[in-house]
């Protein structure tokens, strides 16, 4: 990390603890001992957005269910003082991987800064509640038409006899960001949710503000993440020479939640 120009004060604790090693019963997924981290199965995967049945369904309730445990056992050791590698450590030995985040204040926090969590979390909260068999993935714009009396175009204040063409279109992204912008935050565009089922990271693309291009609509049996990254400041991201940490670029503070919808 010599020579890096740091943005904020969040700064690594080294050294770290060595590597943790996965129990050899557990299966891995091949990214795991790929040296890139990089699936062969996800890249020759196919695009088409895939129907879990009955079976895979509950293999994914109950992943889910066990990954929120895990998450709430790890956050509760989260206090003033703690390392991130000690919190990883707790994860580690519950011995599960899933595929959701949260984020904690540690003591007492700033206004704002809760303001900027509680607002994150709303966000996702209400995306999840337009998912439903039938909704688009892509943003729609539909035109609205108000016909008069005369057949012409109605404009001004009259009345209106007819209604063409009127469709309620709500997308994650759209949604997101009709919370998110009037609050003065910023949403960050580089990462997204995804689709997950034996593979890590599938279709659907879930972008998280406005003006989707994800084809398709929701059907029963899809499995994706929505996972909003919002930023008090500018949206714009740098990473750490260790190519993981992302950081905002001007040094602002940060909120992300993640959960799986199926």
């Amino acid at each position: 990390m010599s020579n890096y120009k740091w943005t904020g004060t969040l700064r690594p604790k080294y050294p770290l603890s060595a590597k943790r090693e996965v129990p050899s019963h557990i299966p891995r997924p091949d990214y795991a001992d790929h040296p890139r981290g990089e699936s062969e199965i996800e890249m020759r995967g196919s695009n088409k957005l895939k129907n879990l049945n009955a079976e895979e369904i509950e293999g994914m309730r109950k992943v889910c269910k066990l990954a929120r445990e895990v998450l709430e056992l790890t956050a509760s050791h989260i206090r003033p003082g703690i390392t991130t590698d000690e919190l990883d450590k707790i994860c580690h030995e519950a011995c599960f991987h899933g595929d959701l985040n949260a984020t904690y204040p540690v003591g007492k926090v700033d206004p704002a800064s809760m303001e900027l969590i509680k607002t994150t979390k709303e966000a996702l909260d209400e995306s999840i509640a337009i998912c439903k068999p039938g909704v688009l993935y892509r943003y729609v714009s539909l035109t609205l038409t108000l016909t008069g009396v005369d057949g012409q175009h109605a404009g001004g204040l009259g009345m209106l006899t007819d209604v063409w063409g009127f469709s309620s279109c709500r997308d994650i992204g759209n949604k997101i960001e009709s919370i998110v912008k009037p609050k003065g935050f910023s949403i960050v565009r580089q990462y997204t949710g995804h689709g997950i089922d034996q593979r890590f990271h599938c279709n659907p693309n879930i972008v998280h503000y406005a003006g989707s291009k994800t084809p398709g609509k929701m059907e029963v049996g899809h499995c994706f993440t929505i996972e909003p990254m919002i930023n008090a400041g500018t949206a714009a991201l740098d990473h750490w020479k260790d190519d993981w940490t992302a950081v905002t670029r001007d040094g602002a503070r940060s909120a992300q939640f993640e959960d799986v919808v199926l």
